[in-house]
């Protein structure tokens, strides 16, 4: 993943409204001469509730808190602090994978409803891949909406990458068809897929999604090797019923976060480990290319709950 940029000040900055909201939230709650009771264990769980790390994992940290306590490892609140941070690291680790881009062509298809992000995130990660010296190609297969393909026509000009499309309409298989005999036959090194999130016909999305899957995997066996949902971190919820559904009718490889910089409660991110047990593969903590990045836990942690 060394056609990124390092994270740096972006990812602080990005995630600066949760950092404030949930490391403000710790402040409070872990004072150092507070008693360790049952007092501090609920408004702890509490607080990480409505980070929106969940109600499982909030008592998963809580009862591992109570387990130190009653070892003496703990003896000050402001303690569990460091524990935390060790805890949401020990969460995150397994979760954290690389894209997978070691095929020629490789396809990476981008799933997600719409106003999720997916278009731009399509573009983004053609932009790094472009900045690292790759052959890349941009495919249009939304085309049940023709703002979809002029977003992405756009993009394609700001960024240097040709876009394979049809008219607004067409057969997204038939798209995705030419895509990836176009990036076989020029020896692309990637092919970006950019998907519908919702059809104005009757046809099930899942059922139109599954058909691309299939026609990509008849043309170039194995494909495509990344399945990756872009999910829009301020839905929270909603976002997870998206995902769930989104993964048991296609299968994903991996989640992209967007939007992590427009939401106070970053703690989303443990709810995708946990509840859906899919990888994160990239987050996008702002507008600029530069802003998506792969998902590294240790700085992830740094940036969300930095060292008191």
């Amino acid at each position: 993943m060394t056609f990124f940029a390092g994270l740096g000040e972006r990812l602080r900055d990005g995630l600066r409204r949760s950092q404030e909201y949930l490391a403000g939230g710790l402040n409070a709650v872990l004072e150092p001469e507070r008693p360790i009771d049952d007092a501090l264990y609920e408004a702890l769980e509490e607080l990480l509730i409505a980070a929106d790390l969940g109600a499982g994992l909030a008592a998963d940290f809580t009862n591992r808190a109570r387990e130190e306590a009653m070892f003496g490892t703990v003896t000050r609140a402001d303690q569990l602090r460091p524990l935390f941070r060790r805890f949401l690291a020990d969460t995150l680790r397994p979760s954290a994978q690389p894209l997978d881009l070691e095929h020629c062509p490789a396809v990476v298809l981008m799933l997600g409803v719409n106003g999720s992000g997916k278009t731009t995130t399509a573009a983004k990660l053609a932009a790094a891949l472009k900045g690292a010296g790759k052959h890349v190609l941009l495919a249009a297969a939304d085309t049940f909406r023709a703002a979809a393909i002029e977003q992405l026509q756009r993009w394609g000009e700001r960024i240097d990458v040709e876009v394979i499309h049809q008219a607004a309409g067409s057969d997204p298989a038939a798209v995705v068809f030419d895509a990836v005999k176009a990036a076989t036959a020029r020896e692309a090194d990637a092919l970006i897929v950019d998907t519908a999130g919702r059809l104005h016909t009757k046809t099930n999305l899942m059922d139109e999604l599954a058909k691309l899957k299939r026609v990509i995997g008849r043309q170039l066996p194995g494909a495509p090797h990344e399945s990756l949902m872009v999910l829009d971190a301020p839905t929270g919820q909603n976002g997870f019923a998206q995902a769930r559904m989104f993964h048991e009718a296609i299968g994903l490889t991996g989640v992209a976060l967007t939007k992590l910089d427009g939401t106070a409660k970053g703690g989303i991110v443990l709810r995708i480990v946990r509840e859906l047990g899919i990888p994160i593969k990239l987050i996008g903590v702002g507008e600029h290319a530069g802003d998506l990045q792969p998902f590294d836990p240790e700085a992830f942690v740094d940036a969300l709950v930095p060292v008191a």
